[in-house]
C-alpha cells in the first residue's frame, strides 16, 4: 500500500478526492479511555527476535502510540508488524508512514467534508458485560460530541449490543449493524431485535456462501 490506514495521512487523501463522501474506521478505546484508530484486536511487535502480541484495549494509550513512526522524531519507538491472513507475521512497511492517531486528532487534523463511518471495534470472541461496553462507548461518544461539529458521520459495529447501547446512550447520529455473529446472526432474529426495538433505525446484513 502507498500509505499505511488508518492514519492521519490516508485520511488526508481521502478527503483530496471529490468522489470520496465517506471513509470507515474502526476505533477501539484504550484501558485508560481513550478512543484510538485501530483496526486489529492485537497490536504486535518484535524485541531481540521474540514477537511480543498486545490487545490495543490492554494498552494505555502512552504505551499504544510507542508503535511505529512516531509524531515526534526523537522519540524511540517499537516496530509495528501485523499478522497477515495466511498466518505470516511480518513487518508494517509502506511507501510512506503515519504515527497511530487518536478519534481526536481525526476529528481535529480530517477536513470537516469528509464524512466518517465510524465502526465500534469489539473481539467478536468475546462476550462483553454490558457495563464495559457501556463505558467504552461513552469515552467515544464524549470525543465525537465534543469536536464533531457539522460533520456527516454514522456509527456501525459488528457487536449487537453495542449497537443498542449506542442506540440508547444518544439519538442524534443513526448506525447500522452489519452483523455475522451466530448469536444474533439469523435474519428472522435481527428482524425481531429491530422490531422490538423502537431507536432501531436499519439493518445491514452480510451474507456469505458456505
Amino acid at each position: 500500500a502507498r500509505e499505511r490506514e488508518n492514519t492521519l495521512l490516508s485520511f488526508g487523501r481521502a478527503a483530496e478526492h471529490a468522489a470520496v463522501a465517506f471513509v470507515e474506521f474502526d476505533v477501539q478505546v484504550t484501558k485508560d479511555g481513550c478512543p484510538v484508530i485501530f483496526h486489529d484486536d492485537f497490536i504486535l511487535t518484535q524485541k531481540t527476535e521474540v514477537l511480543y502480541e498486545m490487545r490495543v484495549t490492554d494498552l494505555l494509550l502512552e504505551e499504544f502510540l510507542s508503535y511505529g513512526v512516531q509524531k515526534e522524531p526523537h522519540k524511540v519507538s517499537k516496530p509495528l508488524l501485523r499478522r497477515m491472513e495466511d498466518g505470516r507475521v511480518l513487518t508494517w512497511s509502506t511507501e510512506e508512514d503515519d504515527y497511530l492517531c487518536t478519534l481526536q486528532e481525526v476529528f481535529e487534523h480530517v477536513s470537516p467534508h469528509l464524512g466518517f463511518n465510524i465502526e465500534l471495534k469489539f473481539d467478536d470472541n468475546i462476550i462483553y458485560p454490558s457495563v464495559n461496553l457501556n463505558r467504552a462507548l461513552q469515552a467515544v461518544l464524549q470525543v465525537v460530541f465534543q469536536y464533531a461539529g457539522n460533520r456527516p458521520l454514522f456509527f456501525s459495529t459488528f457487536q449487537p449490543d453495542a449497537a443498542r447501547i449506542t442506540r440508547e446512550l444518544q439519538s442524534v447520529y443513526p448506525g447500522e449493524q452489519p452483523n455475522t455473529m451466530i448469536r444474533e446472526g439469523t435474519h428472522s432474529t435481527m428482524l425481531s431485535m429491530c422490531a422490538k426495538s423502537m431507536t432501531c433505525m436499519g439493518l445491514c446484513q452480510k451474507s456469505e456462501e458456505f
